[in-house]
């Protein structure tokens, strides 16, 4: 059976939540069992009943400033412990190097069997977003580090995330295993769906849809989306923001500084795919200048759509875009990025252009990931089993 570990797994939405989900429903699909071990969310329990493989929580308390995520505490419920403890891994797959991520290792010592790291997140960013002293966000990245140090392999999910593991510390070897998408649709129905979801959002014909999806917090650049639009608001647009974050009040209050009240609308979490597929089709461009991601789902989501993303060219994120090819890219540069929205919503040619391009050679599809992922998994099995001398039948 092969665990799947992460501190966080829907209802809590985030792209390393779907990663993991996605992880699990395939390799159960591929026929192999599948256990994933998450601490408890509130309102999980319909998700636990609905998922076709085990979901196994521990109790959680939530994190100070940080909703919706959870604190794990597994060791507080000897039952949850006793459970546990009569799993039997053959592989465990760390998708963070916190609570779940502690206790993949802890297993796969006590099992004598592999283990699997994939460096997910700017883990700097988010300490320095909470703690204030440098010294103590040093020391817990270098903690962090530590436990990726332990894994057997470690995976990025993209070439471009090498230098930020490298910059916080880690010397090993990395391999590089791509994210999927599950938002393939044929493109003779992404049409009809375009139309149909813009009716229900009130666009006007001449309106060009902008999309953000993500995390709201700061960290994502949303500012910076906001300050651009201003400078260009007497154009016909509107945005479309999903998600939610610590910094939802502060979104709203930027958004009536900047006199955008018209021309944004904030439709917090979405839960249901389908209909996130669907606004990912009505939207005619993707903004996402972070400089915090790594591999975000939301470009290959909206990308499977035919939906291009405007991003900064020094991101990591954009190591996936080749300019006005299958997407967009601008310095990090205000102004510029501002004049490049203005520019595509008076080309909308190009727009459905590189959108085309986009789904082409963005989007690959989660089944066709895990089927790569599972030939990784058996290599990693041998190569543990030959390192130990374990007896190969």
């Amino acid at each position: 059976m092969f665990g799947i570990f992460n501190d966080n797994f829907p209802p809590i939405l985030d792209g390393v939540a779907l990663t993991a989900q996605n992880y699990a429903y395939w390799l159960h699909e591929k026929g192999h069992d599948v256990s994933v071990i998450t601490p408890y969310a509130p309102k999980s329990e319909k998700a636990i009943k609905a998922a076709p493989y085990p979901i196994h929580r521990f109790p959680s308390i939530p994190i100070p400033f940080r909703a919706p995520y959870r604190y794990g505490l597994p060791y507080l419920s000897p039952a949850f412990m006793h459970r546990y403890h009569q799993l039997q891994f053959e592989l465990v797959h760390a998708h963070c190097p916190f609570v779940t991520g502690n206790l993949a290792y802890a297993t796969a010592q006590r099992q004598h069997i592999p283990m699997v790291a994939t460096f997910h997140s700017k883990y700097r960013q988010d300490f320095e977003h909470n703690v204030p002293n440098k010294r103590v966000v040093d020391w817990m990245v270098r903690t962090i580090i530590e436990r990726f140090e332990r894994a057997d392999e470690v995976w990025i999910p993209q070439a471009a995330v090498e230098p930020t593991i490298r910059e916080y510390g880690f010397k090993g070897h990395v391999e590089v295993v791509e994210n999927g998408n599950d938002f393939y649709t044929p493109v003779e129905q992404i049409e009809a769906m375009r139309q149909e979801m813009r009716e229900e959002l009130g666009l006007l014909p001449d309106e060009t849809m902008l999309l953000f999806v993500g995390q709201h917090i700061w960290e994502k650049n949303i500012g910076f989306i906001l300050d651009a639009l201003a400078l260009i608001k007497e154009r016909p647009f509107h945005l479309f923001m999903v998600g939610t974050g610590y910094a939802v009040r502060d979104i709203r209050h930027k958004i009536a500084q900047l006199g955008l009240q018209d021309r944004v609308t904030m439709l917090g979490n979405i839960h249901d795919r389908e209909r996130l597929k669907r606004i990912d089709a009505a939207a005619d461009l993707f903004l996402f200048p972070s400089l915090y991601d790594n591999a975000p789902l939301v470009v290959r989501e909206a990308a499977a759509m035919h939906t291009p993303a405007l991003m900064l060219q020094e991101s990591t994120a954009a190591e996936v875009i080749k300019k006005d090819v299958n997407g967009f890219l601008t310095p990090n540069d205000l102004q510029q990025y501002a004049d490049r929205i203005a520019y595509l919503m008076e080309h909308r040619e190009m727009l459905k252009k590189v959108g085309n391009k986009a789904a082409n050679t963005i989007a690959r599809s989660w089944e066709n990931v895990i089927e790569e992922v599972i030939l990784r998994y058996r290599d990693i099995e041998q190569s543990y089993k030959i390192k130990h001398g374990i007896i190969i039948p």
